[in-house]
């Protein structure tokens, strides 16, 4: 019996993943929009280059399954990065500890200025984001200022260091309601490659946190990888649903969400070892859509407007606006501090009035305790 996702992880050869996605012709791509529940195989085919040409009846074939299941809306959430600080090297990340950038850690004031700037601008839904620095901003941290943050917005999520299961489980009963943990790559000699050291150097720490997720019953668990960091997002984006269809099956009480974050400039960053056009960033999501019609899909302000702006209709459900990526971002910019330079700049008011016009309803709050979380 699997007891983790590594131990299937290790049955699925990446050289033979990438020749199956390569081999694919335009009859396995026409097979696979006819499925009404595509296999394995039928994902291969959807994001496979024999694909390409039929972007538009898969866009339009995602956007009814997104209707559908999500109706017309779009749920807004926000980004707040507590601290830059960080105990990884790690090649592709403004943050790494062998940059020399400014460090900063908000504390309890700080920390209150930044949510009463962020509920000025609507928001509910709450993304933390830290650095990874178990030391300065691990449990003792979390435990000091998560009520008080939790107190002043409908949900919370976090965006920090893997953690052990009992401290997901403490974080719940602090008002946790969610975790993103990106694998950045599938590809373990890539992956070794880019995290040269610190606790993110191990693979597979990082690659069974969703298993640690699922086990303390954290509701919601978002997974990703980094486009272009290893050289075949085509494989990466493949491993991603594998990954995605093991945990809906083995923690199903958990809902899922996919994020699909193409390199973005930021200090000390590198070039991306294989390129996805947009169009084949579309073609990707519309394929996860196909797979698995019940997940979330996010897309944040790595892309840029125009992109978002026509790509939100299709098959999006959650996205960022706003964001900031450094620590104090809203109450005072400080953009020496970014993690990575945002390409969609735009006022969440601003984005919101795009989605309306393109028929849609934003969304600031589709959470209460009462919908499964027990009352703190």
């Amino acid at each position: 019996m699997i007891e983790n996702f590594s131990q299937r992880w290790e049955l699925l050869d990446w050289d033979d993943i990438s020749l199956r996605i390569h081999s694919k012709t335009a009859l396995d791509v026409e097979k696979a929009l006819r499925a009404e529940k595509l296999t394995r195989e039928d994902l291969m085919a959807l994001i496979s280059p024999a694909a390409e040409p039929f972007l538009e009846p898969l866009a339009q074939r995602a956007q009814q399954l997104t209707r559908q299941r999500f109706g017309n809306t779009v749920s807004f959430y926000v980004p707040l990065y507590l601290s830059n600080l960080c105990a990884n090297d790690c090649t592709y990340c403004g943050f790494s500890m062998s940059n020399r950038i400014k460090r900063k850690t908000l504390d309890e004031a700080e920390i209150d200025r930044e949510c009463a700037a962020i509920q000025a601008l609507g928001f509910e839904h709450l993304l933390l984001v830290t650095g990874e620095h178990k030391a300065k901003v691990g449990m003792d941290y979390f435990r000091q200022h998560f009520p008080a943050i939790r107190r002043r917005f409908s949900s919370l999520m976090i965006e920090v260091q893997p953690l052990a299961q009992e401290e997901y489980a403490e974080l719940k009963t602090l008002g946790l309601d969610g975790v993103m943990v990106y694998q950045e790559t599938y590809h373990a000699p890539t992956y070794q490659q880019h995290h040269l050291r610190g606790k993110k150097q191990d693979f597979f720490w990082r690659l069974n946190t969703p298993d640690r997720l699922g086990r303390a019953g954290i509701d919601k668990i978002g997974l990703g990888a980094l486009i272009g960091l290893s050289s075949s997002w085509r494989t990466d984006c493949y491993l991603l649903a594998e990954h995605l269809f093991y945990l809906q099956q083995t923690y199903w009480q958990s809902r899922y969400s996919i994020a699909f974050p193409r390199l973005r400039p930021c200090t000390g960053g590198i070039e991306p070892a294989s390129l996805m056009s947009e169009r084949q960033l579309v073609q990707v999501i519309c394929a996860f859509r196909l797979f698995a019609p019940e997940i979330e899909l996010t897309l944040s302000t790595r892309e840029s407007p125009y992109f978002r702006d026509h790509v939100i209709p299709l098959a999006i459900t959650n996205v960022s606006a706003g964001s900031k990526t450094q620590p104090g971002g809203y109450a005072d910019d400080h953009p020496e501090l970014e993690q990575f330079a945002p390409h969609d700049d735009r006022s969440p008011t601003v984005v919101a009035q795009a989605i309306i016009r393109a028929g849609l309803q934003p969304v600031w709050k589709d959470w209460d305790g009462y919908l499964g979380r027990a009352a703190q």
